[in-house]
């Protein structure tokens, strides 16, 4: 690129499932901005999600949680003033702080950017990021999805409103890591390739075992040459994973540790992917793969994928959406979401015919 052209910084920085959220605005800004060169902050543990973007020129890793820990040890100085000298040789025009945080506001203004967007006071998650930023972008009513509200913000300054445009994101993987996941799946029949992610980070967030059991019977009753892929995050998650197969039975199995670009390559490659509000939901959608998933503690109109080929299932109690981490009523909660309504999803994507994301 021109030594001339438009230099933004985005600044979102965690959790995985945010991080994916808001990659439409790096397609945004490509048709927005002809010519910009877009740099992204993000937490060490999510750098992979946008190592080897297309429309990236740089990937600046920060450890806040370790810099919290020991804020005056040497390590931590040496990395901020490394953080602050990057920003300074690139000379960001504009910075965006997408995240709306105390430490993301922080990161924009170390930025240097003159121009500093972020969201107002009703937007942001902690008042103190009002103090960073020199625009705060108010959200309208349209804005609603997270995506749309780093959407919101990102098109503030170009004067060219998103919802009259075809935005959308991807995950680079390398040739190494499709071809491993091709390999995976050749070794499983002809039938489709599903792939059900029990876990996530909130309590108030999981479904129960006997639902994900029943679901994977069903599903094979209907669907007798599918094969089922449980993949897991964490030991917890892999004790469930196990246990849920033992409970279905046949042609399901469970997925070995992989990276995450071997995981997102997994998931450009199956025919659907399940779970309930959690990062595999939001990278599959990412990579363009249909979706089937489920919302007790937080709102799927909100938080899920949209379109066609992205079914949402919410549960009907009337205190869903809460944002709660802990409730009283959570073994109810769980039980209000029913396999039914999960394999009708489950059916209707695969009764349709969506364009290749290849």
């Amino acid at each position: 690129m021109g030594g001339s052209s438009l230099k933004v910084l985005i600044v979102k920085v965690s959790a995985l499932g945010d991080v994916v959220h808001a990659l439409p605005v790096l397609d945004y800004l490509r048709q927005a901005v002809p010519g910009v060169e877009i740099d992204w902050v993000v937490e060490e543990g999510n750098r992979e999600i946008l190592d080897g973007h297309p429309l990236l020129h740089a990937v600046h890793v920060v450890r806040t949680k370790a810099w919290r820990r020991h804020p005056f040890s040497a390590e931590t100085r040496r990395e901020v003033r490394g953080l602050r000298e990057a920003f300074r040789a690139a000379s960001y025009d504009i910075a965006f702080d997408l995240q709306g945080n105390f430490k993301s506001g922080l990161i924009t203004w170390l930025s240097g950017a003159r121009r500093r967007y972020g969201f107002d006071r009703e937007g942001v998650r902690e008042s103190l990021n009002l103090l960073f930023t020199t625009n705060q972008v108010p959200l309208r009513r349209q804005d609603h999805h997270v995506s749309c509200r780093s959407l919101r913000v990102v098109s503030v300054p170009f004067g060219k409103d998103y919802t009259g445009m075809a935005v959308s994101s991807d995950i680079f993987t390398s040739p190494a890591d499709d071809a491993a996941a091709e390999a995976l799946l050749a070794t499983l029949s002809d039938g489709f390739a599903l792939l059900f992610h029990n876990g996530t980070t909130w309590t108030t967030k999981l479904w129960h075992e006997e639902g994900w059991i029943e679901l994977g019977r069903r599903t094979l009753e209907r669907f007798p040459d599918a094969t089922i892929l449980l993949s897991w995050g964490n030991e917890g998650e892999r004790t469930a994973a196990e246990s849920i197969a033992r409970g279905i039975g046949r042609n399901v199995r469970i997925l070995p540790r992989l990276s995450l670009k071997g995981f997102c390559a997994i998931l450009k490659k199956v025919d659907l992917v399940v779970g309930g509000d959690t990062g595999p939901i939001h990278l599959a959608a990412a990579v363009g793969t249909p979706t089937v998933s489920f919302y007790r503690a937080t709102d799927g109109r909100r938080n899920g994928p949209g379109g066609e080929q992205h079914v949402l299932v919410q549960s009907p109690l009337s205190c869903h959406s809460c944002l709660r981490k802990e409730c009283d009523r959570d073994a109810e909660c769980r039980r209000s979401i029913a396999a039914g309504q999960v394999l009708a999803g489950i059916e209707r994507l695969l009764s349709s015919s969506f364009p290749s994301s290849e």
